[in-house]
């Protein structure tokens, strides 16, 4: 299989083919698989954050809730 990658930048065209072309291929995809990953960890990270919040503040919040409704002014 024969690869060829075609460049052109400001008028100029440069041709990569080869064992060029399969170098800068593999670049380009290890380069991809490093970002996607670092954003992959970067969203997981986000929600485990969000829902170690959550876990611990809406306990906290009906415990609060139940408190202020038990202890309450007294109307009548």
């Amino acid at each position: 299989m024969n690869r060829m990658i075609v460049i052109s930048r400001g008028g100029r065209t440069t041709v990569y083919s080869g064992w060029r072309a399969w170098l800068m291929s593999a670049t380009a995809f290890v380069v991809a698989l490093a970002v996607l990953a670092l954003v992959t960890f970067v969203l997981l990270g986000i929600a485990v954050s969000i829902g170690a919040l959550l876990v611990l503040l809406i306990p906290v919040a009906v415990v609060m809730s139940l408190l202020v409704w038990a202890f309450g002014r007294r109307e009548g």
